[in-house]
C-alpha cells in the first residue's frame, strides 16, 4: 500500500512527514490489516444516491460513521439517532419558546407585565442557555449526547411543569431562566449527528436536525395559541387557560421524548460511549502521535499486551489511509490542557462571533416577533388578535424545515470543492445577506410605525423572512467550522 498522507487539518496544505511506528500485538495487527483492507475496497465516500435515503448505511471503516444519510431506514442505530436528535432539540425549542405566544395578550394582562419586563423576561431565557452549554459542552464529551440530551428534557420539563405558578415579573423571570436549560440541547443535538455521519454528509445531517429542531420554535406559537384559544372556549378563564397549556403540551411532550431517546438510542457506532476509542481510528491516531486522554471506563482498540510486545519486539508499522485530522478524531474528556487551548484559539472566537450574530438574531426574532406584529396591528386590522400574530410568527421557525438543510447541503457541496475556505466566504456571504436583511426590516418600521405612513404586514413579513432565511443558513455552516477546527472536542 501507498505512503499515507501526511496528517493535517482540513484547511492545510499537505505537508510531507514521517510515518510514526503503530506498535501493536499480532492479534490487534491482523484486526488493523482487515479494517485497512476494508479502507480500501470501500475508496472514500460514495456518489449520492436516492437509495441511500433508506438502504442501509455506507460505512467507514476507520472511524465507523456514515457515509451516507438513511433517513427513512430505522432498523439502524445511525438513522434513530438521527431522528432522536432533531425530535429532542424540537421538543426543547417548543418548551423553551412556549411562553413568547401568550406573552403578548393573555400573560402580559394576567400578571399586569410591562413592556420592559417582557424584555428582560426573553433576555433571561436566553442567558441560561449561555451558561449552561458552557457545562454541558464537557458533560456531552465525557457521558455521550444521548445521556446528555435525556437529562436536560427532564431537567427542563420541571421548570415547565411550574410555568402555571408565575404570579408577577420576578417569578416569570426565575421560572423562564431555568427553562431556558432546555437551549442546551443544541449542543448534544449537533454532537450526536457529527459522531454518526462522515465529513462528506455531516454538514447535511446537522443541518437537517438543527433545522427540523429549531421547527419546534414555529410549532409552538401555534400549538401554544390554538391550545390557549381552545382552552378558552371551553369556559376557562384566561387565568387558568395559559397554566393548563403548559401542563397540556410541553411536559408530556418533553417526558415522552427523553423516555424513547434513552431506549432507542444509541451512544455512538461503537456502541456505548465508554467503547468510542475500540475503533482503527484511534489506533491510526496514536500511531500518528496523538496522546488520547482517556476515561476510567473506556476501551481501547489496542490490547493492553502493547507494552509488553514493545519490549519483546514485536513491533511494526501498519500504515491506514486517511486525509486529514477529522477522519480519526474521537471524542475526548475535556482537560485544562485541551480547555486552554480550545479557548486561546481564533478557531475558536471568530465561529463564536459569527454565531451570535446568526443564531442570536434568529433568536431575538423568534422572541420577539409576535408582540412586534400584535402591538402594530392588533387596532389597525379587523380580528388581527394575539392568535393571528402567533400564527405569523409560526412562519420563522417553519423555514428551518428547508434553510438549515439546504445550507447544511450547499456547505458540505462547496467544502467537498473549495474546502474550509469555501465554507469560509460562503458563510460571510449569508451573514451579509441577513445583515442587510435585518436592517432593511428596521429601517422601514422605524420609518413607518405611526399614521399617516403605517407599516404593510405582507412587506414586514416578506423581509424579515428574507434575512432569517440568510440567518437560519449562517448559523448551520457557522457550526460547521467547529468540527474542523476542534474534531476531538466538538461539544
Amino acid at each position: 500500500m501507498s505512503q499515507p498522507p501526511a496528517l493535517r487539518q482540513a484547511d492545510e496544505e499537505p505537508t510531507p512527514i514521517g510515518m510514526p511506528t503503530f506498535l501493536a500485538t499480532p492479534a490487534s495487527l491482523a484486526h488493523a490489516e482487515k479494517m485497512d483492507e476494508a479502507v480500501s475496497r470501500v475508496g472514500g465516500a460514495p456518489a449520492f444516491r436516492w437509495s441511500h435515503l433508506w438502504e442501509d448505511p455506507v460505512i467507514d471503516p476507520l472511524n465507523g460513521k456514515s457515509y451516507t444519510l438513511p433517513i427513512l431506514n430505522l432498523k439502524n442505530p445511525y438513522s434513530r439517532s438521527f431522528h432522536l436528535s432533531w425530535l429532542s432539540f424540537f421538543a426543547s425549542f417548543l418548551a423553551w419558546f412556549a411562553f413568547p405566544p401568550l406573552i403578548p395578550d393573555a400573560i402580559k394582562s394576567d400578571l399586569n407585565l410591562t413592556q420592559q419586563q417582557i424584555a428582560n423576561s426573553n433576555i433571561v431565557a436566553l442567558v441560561a442557555t449561555l451558561a449552561v452549554r458552557f457545562v454541558v459542552g464537557p458533560f456531552v464529551d465525557r457521558y455521550g449526547p444521548r445521556k446528555v440530551m435525556a437529562g436536560l428534557l427532564v431537567l427542563g420539563a420541571i421548570p415547565s411543569g411550574l410555568a402555571g405558578t408565575a404570579h408577577n415579573a420576578q417569578s416569570l423571570y426565575v421560572l423562564r431562566f431555568f427553562i431556558g436549560i432546555l437551549g442546551a440541547t443544541f449542543v448534544p443535538c449537533q454532537a450526536w449527528t457529527s459522531c454518526f455521519f462522515d465529513k462528506n454528509i455531516v454538514g447535511t445531517a446537522n443541518g437537517f436536525v438543527a433545522g427540523w429542531g429549531n421547527m419546534g420554535g414555529g410549532a409552538t406559537f401555534a400549538i401554544m395559541v390554538s391550545t390557549y384559544s381552545s382552552l378558552r372556549s371551553d369556559g376557562l378563564s384566561g387565568h387558568s387557560a395559559w397554566r393548563a397549556a403548559f401542563a397540556i403540551v410541553p411536559v408530556p411532550i418533553l417526558l415522552f421524548v427523553a423516555t424513547i431517546t434513552l431506549i432507542f438510542g444509541q451512544d455512538h457506532p461503537a456502541g456505548a460511549w465508554s467503547q468510542r476509542h475500540a475503533l482503527p481510528a484511534t489506533a491510526v491516531a496514536i500511531a500518528h502521535g496523538h496522546r488520547i486522554h482517556a476515561d476510567q471506563d473506556e476501551k481501547f482498540f489496542k490490547e493492553s499486551k502493547d507494552e509488553k510486545a514493545l519490549e519483546e519486539g514485536h513491533v511494526q508499522v501498519h500504515p491506514i489511509e486517511f486525509e486529514s485530522t477529522i477522519d480519526i478524531a474521537v471524542n475526548e474528556s475535556l482537560t485544562f490542557t485541551s480547555a486552554m487551548s480550545i479557548l486561546s484559539t481564533p478557531l475558536t472566537w471568530l465561529p463564536a462571533l459569527a454565531y451570535l450574530t446568526t443564531f442570536g438574531l434568529e433568536l431575538a426574532l423568534d422572541a420577539q416577533m409576535e408582540n412586534v406584529l400584535f402591538t402594530l396591528f392588533d387596532k389597525r386590522i379587523s380580528g388581527f388578535g394575539q392568535d393571528t400574530a402567533g400564527y405569523y410568527t409560526s412562519i420563522f421557525g417553519f423555514l428551518n424545515l428547508v434553510t438549515r438543510p439546504f445550507g447544511g447541503y450547499l456547505g458540505d457541496a462547496v467544502y467537498r470543492k473549495y474546502g474550509t475556505k469555501g465554507k469560509k466566504f460562503l458563510t460571510l456571504f449569508c451573514g451579509l445577506i441577513m445583515g442587510v436583511g435585518f436592517l432593511a426590516g428596521g429601517l422601514y418600521l422605524q420609518n413607518n410605525h405611526a399614521a399617516p405612513h403605517l407599516p404593510d404586514l405582507a412587506t414586514v413579513i416578506g423581509v424579515f423572512a428574507v434575512a432569517a432565511i440568510f440567518s437560519r443558513s449562517a448559523t448551520v455552516r457557522t457550526l460547521a467550522l467547529y468540527l474542523i477546527a476542534t474534531p476531538s472536542t466538538t461539544a
